[in-house]
């Protein structure tokens, strides 16, 4: 493991233990990563997080083939190492089975931009079409699906998002999981959301970017 990937375990784990707190990655679902010099660092497969210790998380290249025996990383690899590669200013990636939003990708169904907070996943949130998990064809999907975006949906499935920081990557996902209760409330009231036009949108974009917010 090299050492920029030994400076991102301690806090790889702090996340992954924040989100199953959460009640985002029910059964140790989903998995989470950090861009490392050489490549970058991601949870295991088959270790619950509240016994995850540093030396369980796993540094890949990005061009592997076949990932290292022991300790396996997550299914996911191949989705972390397609979005890394795809998108050179992401440096972390947050993927969550949070219910609510994950509600949503099991219909199929995508977060409009109804309320200003999903600025930060840059626009409405996508929902892509099912894949097979832990495949090339999954990996393609999430890509697309976060093309000019932070987060998408991936259908019959759960949540990416991404940062340029492992905080920010944690915050996007946070606020998606929150946006999808937004929606699911309305929808059960037999609401219709009234939408940010996209004018309005890049101005409160803008103004994340100005205090900070994105990046």
């Amino acid at each position: 493991m090299t050492a920029s990937a030994v400076d991102h375990r301690d806090d790889i784990i702090s996340v992954t233990l924040a989100l199953d707190a959460a009640g985002m990655v029910p059964n140790k679902s989903g998995n989470v990563s950090c861009r490392t010099s050489g490549g970058f660092a991601i949870t295991p497969a088959g270790i619950p997080y509240r016994d995850l210790r540093p030396q369980h998380i796993v540094a890949l290249a990005l061009d592997a083939a076949v990932p290292p025996a022991e300790p396996r990383p997550s299914s996911e690899w191949r989705m972390h190492a397609a979005i890394y590669r795809a998108r050179p200013e992401v440096a972390a990636i947050v993927h969550t089975h949070s219910p609510r939003a994950t509600a949503l990708a099991c219909a199929g169904r995508g977060i409009p931009p109804f309320h200003y907070m999903i600025a930060l996943a840059g626009g409405d949130v996508r929902c892509m079409p099912y894949a097979t998990f832990g495949t090339p064809e999954l990996a393609a999907s999430a890509v697309r699906g976060l093309h000019g975006r932070r987060a998408c949906l991936l259908g019959n499935h759960g949540v990416m998002a991404v940062g340029d920081t492992l905080a920010r990557a944690h915050a996007v996902a946070i606020e998606v999981e929150n946006l999808a209760a937004e929606y699911l409330s309305m929808l059960a009231a037999g609401l219709e959301p009234m939408l940010l036009d996209d004018a309005e949108l890049q101005r409160v974009i803008d103004r994340f970017t100005d205090y900070g917010r994105l990046g």
